[in-house]
């Protein structure tokens, strides 16, 4: 049985792309729904969006999209998984409760001084997560990474929680030398750790992050190819999403590595296809000529 594909970005609206990938009139998930099939949706990292909003998402994502989104940072940056946290959590939980099926793999993503000493919190912490939803957990510490006991112990912590580690793949963003400002604070925010696929779960989360040269970024996707192959062919779900500084080229990305994979994995099922950009109506019209 061949699994499901999810590709996508790290948002649904970006002015660049305003003209190529959406049209700007509001409907913004709609077209970009077009080209992905999955979002991170990283606005929720900062604050838990509105009934209103939730329900605006709904009606424009396709019933097969999925949302991978990231817990609000008071949970994990702020309480740093204090078990008072999880009323947190469960408000979160309730204010997505409307998008139903479209919600895929919650993210908790934790800072890079979220470290050893903090293991027996995380443990307690991830246990209690509700089973209602599918976990996963984003490290940054290095002693998480470097296969000694306490990487060994995070590790087990999860899989007996059920919960898979985020893959931060940042290869693609060293790989090449940073120019743009963005690029630049770009390796600032994001560190250089070691591939660690042992403990993903069944809905494996692969995070690319790649400079703004487009062959380079689409190389470092590539090079999950024959992983996804592998994880597609035991029945696993995987999300793959294309990071770069400036995001002007990574819906495309994202689209161009689904197709990669697809070379491999006939039976796998397409992407829609995206829809003509009519700017007639839209008031950044001016701005892209």
């Amino acid at each position: 049985m061949i699994g499901e594909l999810h590709v996508g970005c790290a948002m649904w609206a970006h002015r660049p792309w305003i003209g190529r990938f959406t049209s700007g009139h509001g409907n913004e998930l709609a077209d970009y729904a077009r080209w992905c099939n999955a979002v991170e949706g990283n606005t929720t990292f900062y604050a838990a969006p509105s009934t209103a909003t939730v329900h605006r998402w709904a009606e424009q994502a396709p019933i097969d999209f999925r949302f991978a989104f990231k817990v609000p940072r008071t949970v994990t940056h702020e309480q740093r998984l204090h078990i008072s946290a999880h009323r947190d959590v469960a408000a979160f939980l309730r204010a997505i409760e409307p998008l139903g099926e479209r919600i895929g793999p919650v993210q908790l993503q934790l800072p890079p001084s979220f470290g050893p000493e903090s293991l027996d919190r995380l443990r307690a912490f991830v246990i209690g997560l509700p089973t209602s939803h599918r976990w996963v957990v984003e490290l940054r510490h290095r002693a998480f990474f470097d296969g000694g006991s306490v990487h060994r112990a995070v590790d087990e912590a999860l899989a007996a929680a059920g919960v898979g580690r985020v893959v931060l793949d940042t290869r693609p963003l060293y790989a090449v030398d940073a120019v743009t400002p963005a690029a630049l604070d770009e390796r600032r925010t994001k560190p250089r750790l070691p591939i660690v696929t042992d403990v993903m779960g069944d809905e494996p989360v692969v995070r690319v992050i790649a400079g703004d040269d487009v062959g380079s970024a689409f190389a470092g996707l590539t090079a999950w190819t024959a992983p996804v192959v592998d994880w597609l062919g035991s029945g696993r779900r995987p999300y793959v999403f294309a990071h770069q500084p400036e995001n002007r080229d990574s819906p495309a990305l994202a689209r161009r590595f689904h197709a990669a994979v697809a070379e491999r994995v006939p039976d796998l099922t397409p992407l829609p296809q995206p829809v003509p950009i009519d700017l007639s109506d839209s008031t950044d019209q001016a701005s892209l000529f």
